[in-house]
C-alpha cells in the first residue's frame, strides 16, 4: 500500500548528498521501471533511500522488490583537508512505490 506522496516529502531528508550522478542513474531508472510521468515524483532527498533509511522511519520494502543500484564516492583526505584518494562502492536504493508501513503489533494480551 502506497499513501500519499506527501507523506514521503514531509519526512526526514535523506543522507543523500546531493550527487549529480546518482540523480541521474535514478532517472533512468525510475523511467524504464515506472515511465517517464513517474519522474516528477522522483526526489532523490526523500522518496529514494537505502534499506535501512525506510526502516528507520517506519518503513519496510515490500517482498520481491528489487534495489536500484548506485554508486557512493567517499574521498579519502589528508591532514590538511587536501583529497588524495577517490572510493567508490555500490550503494542500493528503494523507491517510495517500493515500500509499506510497518504495522505496530500493540496486542500483548
Amino acid at each position: 500500500m502506497v499513501t500519499s506522496l506527501k507523506e514521503f516529502i514531509n519526512s526526514p531528508v535523506s543522507p543523500f548528498s546531493g550527487s549529480s550522478t546518482t540523480k541521474t542513474l535514478m532517472e533512468k531508472a525510475i523511467e524504464e521501471r515506472y515511465g517517464k510521468a513517474e519522474l516528477k515524483n522522483l526526489d532523490c532527498y526523500h522518496t529514494m533511500r537505502t534499506f535501512s533509511n525506510w526502516a528507520r522511519l517506519g518503513w519496510k520494502v515490500r517482498k520481491g522488490e528489487k534495489a536500484f543500484k548506485s554508486i557512493v564516492v567517499r574521498e579519502i583526505k589528508d591532514k590538511d583537508g587536501d583529497v588524495i584518494k577517490k572510493i567508490t562502492h555500490p550503494c542500493f536504493l528503494f523507491y517510495y512505490r517500493q515500500v509499506e508501513k510497518v504495522e505496530s503489533n500493540n496486542s500483548h494480551a
